[in-house]
């Protein structure tokens, strides 16, 4: 044996053993013992939320389709279902619609901590009512659920949040730390009019917040994360960034008779075909290594073996990650394909082409560089324009902080089995308006989803279970006690 072979052999066996050892030094953190018994009467709330159900708060995409009855009416709902609350915080009504609560804290030291929600909610498809288990806005109470449009996106959280602080204030608390409660009525449409308006407001006066918490992850079913056999509850601490382009081919146009070469259709085709075999690249960072990190702790060994060690295995990750639409979205920045323009009439050739593609933007990314890439792949055939106005992912909220620690602890407090993962968030949420003036934003609703619950958001027979909606209560008031 030479003297290479040797020291080859051995620098082997020292890998091996690190690697090893690494992968059985990843165990599950220790979740503590549960929180104290809170009594909530999950009637009282499923009611509540049902009420608030049959006001169809809806954003059309067309403005001019917008009914402002309805939010009205929950204004009136809410002050029936929270008096105490209506009674002790301060209300603003924002930009006619949206709701600003401020519950005054006792030490003007502390920065203050923001719950919010959104009070609107989506159309449901024309000629899909018949398909739902109970009408859409009917607010059924109906076994072991509350049905209809909003329960989970959000009004149940929503409600969750209004109860909590109504439970609260019967008890004689008051927050150490001041605590505004945002219920914007416009995130459907872009939460211009509504969340914005009120993160404009709160920096007008000087406001700074120790920390925001808004809809984004929840708490997926055990086997819903692979290879995870326990509850996962994704805690988004980052979302990604947004750009829609458009990009138009030219080309002669004529008679579908006697078709020129070259023509628009064929070039925007093979451009969008480019963009497909040219992906962004994978890129394994923050907050996706802290949730590769969390879920590892409850992985079979084979794989706590590649996640322990991705000072070696990153690349191979990486790469397996993109093989699943729902991995790869936490590893890159996506597009698709969403609308295809051209021609108006079979026999005429179209002169111009056009497709809308919407990207959504990996942190590290930017809507410059997104669009720099996007024309670098395809070249000079095809102009490449932004369809509307992008923005840049947001910033990346750290969990080695209290505050992230108040909120794993009260999830664990109720959820004892659950594993605690921060995670990027791949949708867009209002609380993007805030990172500004917060510290720290945390993108959960403590609801327990099945792949089926999930497909139900925007979808046929949304619910919530009325367990779920005062286990979310018993949250909210855990985490105002401990953090506020």
């Amino acid at each position: 044996m030479t003297w290479f072979a040797v020291v080859l052999g051995s620098a082997v066996v020292i890998v091996a053993v690190v690697v090893v050892v690494r992968a059985l030094r990843v165990r599950p953190a220790p979740s503590g013992p549960p929180g104290a018994g809170l009594v909530v009467d999950p009637d009282r709330v499923a009611g509540r939320l049902a009420e608030a159900i049959r006001c169809p708060t809806i954003s059309h995409q067309d403005p001019a389709q917008f009914d402002p009855g309805p939010f009205a009416e929950l204004r009136a709902a809410f002050e029936r279902s929270f008096p105490r609350l209506h009674a002790s915080l301060r209300r603003e009504i924002v930009s006619e619609h949206s709701l600003l609560y401020t519950w005054e804290g006792s030490d003007a030291s502390l920065r203050p901590a923001l719950l919010m929600g959104h009070l609107d909610v989506v159309p449901v498809e024309a000629g899909t009512e018949a398909n739902w288990t109970h009408p859409p806005f009917s607010g059924a109470i109906a076994d072991g659920f509350v049905w209809g449009r909003g329960t989970l996106d959000t009004k149940g959280s929503v409600v969750a949040t209004l109860e909590a602080v109504e439970t609260l204030l019967a008890q004689g608390f008051r927050p150490r730390r001041t605590v505004y409660l945002a219920f914007g009525h416009d995130e459907e449409v872009s939460g211009r009019r509504g969340a914005k308006v009120m993160a404009d407001l709160l920096r007008s006066r000087g406001v700074e917040l120790e920390w925001v918490i808004d809809e984004g992850g929840a708490i997926l079913a055990e086997g819903s994360v692979s290879g995870v056999e326990a509850p996962v509850a994704m805690v988004g601490v980052a979302e990604k960034g947004y750009l829609t382009l458009r990009l138009t081919a030219k080309g002669p146009g004529g008679h579908s008779a006697m078709p020129p070469r070259a023509t628009a259709i064929p070039a925007l085709a093979r451009a969008i075909r480019r963009l497909e075999r040219h992906p962004f690249p994978p890129r394994l960072r923050e907050p996706t290594l802290g949730f590769l990190a969390a879920t590892a702790t409850r992985m079979p060994f084979a794989k706590k073996l590649a996640l322990a060690n991705l000072w070696l295995t990153r690349p191979f990750v990486a790469r397996v990650m993109t093989r699943n639409p729902t991995t790869a979205a936490l590893v890159r920045t996506t597009t698709a394909t969403t609308i295809l323009q051209a021609g108006t009439k079979e026999n005429v050739v179209p002169q111009t082409a056009q497709a809308t593609v919407n990207l959504r933007l990996l942190p590290s990314e930017t809507v410059d560089t997104a669009l720099a890439r996007v024309r670098r792949v395809l070249g000079p055939g095809v102009r490449v324009e932004p369809a509307s106005e992008g923005w840049n992912p947001s910033p990346v909220s750290p969990t080695e902080t209290e505050a992230y620690r108040v909120v794993s602890r009260t999830i664990h407090s109720l959820f004892p089995e659950t594993v605690v993962a921060p995670v990027l968030v791949v949708g867009a949420t209002d609380s993007r308006y805030y990172t500004p003036i917060a510290e720290s934003t945390f993108r959960f609703v403590p609801i327990a989803l099945t792949r089926e619950d999930m497909g139900r958001i925007h979808g046929t027979d949304e619910r919530i279970s009325v367990e779920a909606l005062a286990a979310c209560v018993a949250f909210f008031v855990r985490l105002i006690q401990e953090a506020a």
